[in-house]
C-alpha cells in the first residue's frame, strides 16, 4: 500500500515537471495553467507543513 502512495507521489511530481517544461516552451494553455497552479500549491503545502513544527516547539 505503501508502495502505491510513493510511486503515485513521484507520477505526480514528474508530470508537474513536465508541465512546467511544457508551459515554458509554449504549449497547450491546459499546460500552462498547471503550470501556474504548482507553485502556490507547493507554498500552502510547505506553510501548513512549518505552521506544525513551530506549535509543537513551544511545549
Amino acid at each position: 500500500m505503501l508502495l502505491l502512495v510513493l510511486a503515485g507521489v513521484l507520477v505526480l511530481a514528474v508530470g508537474g515537471c513536465a508541465c512546467v517544461v511544457r508551459a515554458a516552451r509554449g504549449g497547450p494553455r491546459r499546460v500552462r495553467g498547471v503550470a501556474k497552479a504548482i507553485p502556490p500549491a507547493g507554498e500552502l503545502l510547505r506553510s501548513g507543513r512549518s505552521d506544525n513544527r513551530t506549535g509543537s516547539g513551544d511545549d
